[in-house]
């Protein structure tokens, strides 16, 4: 099916490629989007080195510096110290693929294309790494490549930096593998700026098989059936947790001892939240709220919390902004560098999140918008139950998913949970100061009718402007689907 957006996108291009032609840079053809766009080659000399290192599935309540009281992180607590800790940082999406596009593209998933998970951007839209290859900048991804197609993601591949015992599976069992980034740094030409993308797989599933914290201490969030199985499950991811935390550090002393420790930009953050209920797959905070410290020495102050609130669309023309280069026109992001170098305390007065699903199964698209205390949500197919691979898509056979459903058979709060996860009305209202776990949905209390109203014609000029039709449900199916990745990048 050919939307609105699609052929807006691609109007959008014939008008930029128009432009100009591409030029060469080291290693291939510069996509001609970006000269188009006005990123063209050449720099200031003095351009920091720049390492992203974004982890997988991780919600923001879980990591020591965002207060939790059980998970121990000590080089992001580290890093936090070094640098700026975000309060409000939003996830376009809470699936990987789209969050991840969303953040090379700086395009939310319905303008960029890649709205479900496992789909493709439109053909020759600008990203990130084309657009730091037009600066001169040496372009380095090592780890997961959930984006496509290859050819405008034109990464250089750390060879080494992946490792999966079963090909067939490589999209879950893989693991990073640092050494290959430490002898980067060890081997590299400092007279080249570096942007290095370090794509951990932690903490996704499968989480670790012997955890290192007792299940029996911890605690567990309020909105969670606590239950042996619950406990066992969240121990298991905080130990993955733990793990990432370990990854961290270890780019941090590769960048210190090989790097350019006094002038490099390091930006830590997450495609979107944890597979747990009420995360991942979902619009609620802890599946689109995720984590963002950004550490520069000189340039970003050290040990300062930002309540600003800033999408991961943001993430491109900062970047760009820090490199020198100018951002594209036209797309959804905008720089929060003068956040960054504590010249502005506020940033965004509302966020937008979109969910699409996965190609044969989780087809309940919904879409968000969020200010600092309001969340809409509206469920365009409400009528279908709500299933995902944590559910196993209704069967209820998967670990400690199942022991909630069979401790909803005899515990009303129990009951309650299992219901509010399934089963999703049209549209949900959320005050976030009163109700963080999103439990009391104000949608339908003509007290509130006044705020529904207006983030409702909110939200439906931003779909309008990201090209949907407010009659249509988009499903995974209406995703442009082209070249992908893990076959593709290795």
């Amino acid at each position: 099916m050919t939307s609105a957006g699609d052929t807006r996108r691609a109007m959008l291009r014939k008008a930029l490629l128009g432009a100009g032609a591409a030029v060469a840079y080291a290693g291939g053809m510069l996509p001609d989007i970006a000269v188009a766009a006005g990123i063209g080659t050449a720099a200031r000399a003095d351009r920091p080195d720049i390492v992203i290192f974004i982890a997988d599935d991780l919600s923001w309540t879980d990591i020591a510096p965002n207060g939790s009281k059980d998970a121990r992180t000590p080089h992001l607590d580290r890093l936090a110290s070094d640098g700026t800790r975000f309060t409000r940082a939003f996830a376009a999406s809470p699936t990987c693929t789209p969050s991840r596009s969303a953040l090379l593209t700086g395009d939310y998933p319905m303008h960029n294309g890649a709205h479900s998970n496992h789909s493709s951007i439109f053909d020759n839209i600008g990203t990130l790494p084309a657009y730091l290859k037009a600066q001169g900048y040496r372009v380095v991804v090592a780890g997961k490549t959930d984006f496509g197609p290859p050819r405008d993601f034109p990464f250089e591949y750390l060879a080494g930096s992946t490792f999966h015992p079963d090909k067939k599976k490589a999209a879950l069992l893989s693991r990073l593998h640092l050494e290959a980034v430490e002898t980067l740094f060890a081997t590299r030409d400092p007279e080249v700026p570096l942007a290095l993308f370090v794509a951990s797989y932690q903490p996704h599933v499968p989480w670790a098989k012997e955890p290192s914290y007792d299940p029996a201490t911890l605690t567990l969030p309020a909105n969670f059936v606590d239950t042996p199985e619950m406990r066992a499950a969240f121990a298991a991811y905080l130990t993955d947790v733990s793990d990432l935390d370990r990854e961290v550090g270890v780019v941090r002393r590769s960048i210190a001892t090989n790097g350019k420790a006094d002038d490099t930009l390091f930006v830590f953050t997450v495609d979107h939240g944890a597979q747990l209920p009420f995360a991942k797959w979902t619009l609620n905070d802890p599946g689109i709220h995720v984590p963002f410290i950004a550490a520069w020495p000189g340039r970003v102050s050290a040990g300062r919390t930002t309540d600003a609130m800033i999408s991961l669309t943001d993430l491109l023309p900062t970047v760009l902004d820090a490199a020198g280069a100018p951002s594209p026109q036209g797309i959804d992001g905008k720089s929060f560098l003068p956040v960054l170098t504590g010249d502005r305390d506020s940033f965004r007065d509302v966020v937008f999140a979109s969910h699409t699903g996965d190609k044969n199964f989780n087809r309940s698209p919904m879409r968000a918008i969020r200010t600092d205390r309001w969340k809409l949500i509206v469920n365009l197919n409400a009528s279908q139950m709500y299933v995902n691979a944590m559910t196993n898509n209704g069967r209820d056979e998967r670990g400690f998913w199942s022991s909630w459903v069979e401790r909803a058979k005899t515990d009303a709060r129990a009951a309650e949970l299992v219901r509010r996860y399934q089963h999703r009305p049209p549209v949900e209202l959320y005050d976030l100061e009163a109700d963080p776990y999103e439990a009391h949905n104000l949608a339908d209390d003509p007290a509130y009718a006044a705020i529904r109203k207006t983030l409702s014609d909110r939200i439906d000029e931003w779909r309008i402007a990201q090209g949907e039709k407010l009659t249509d449900v988009p499903m995974p199916d209406d995703a442009h689907y082209g070249t992908h990745f893990y076959s593709e990048w290795r």
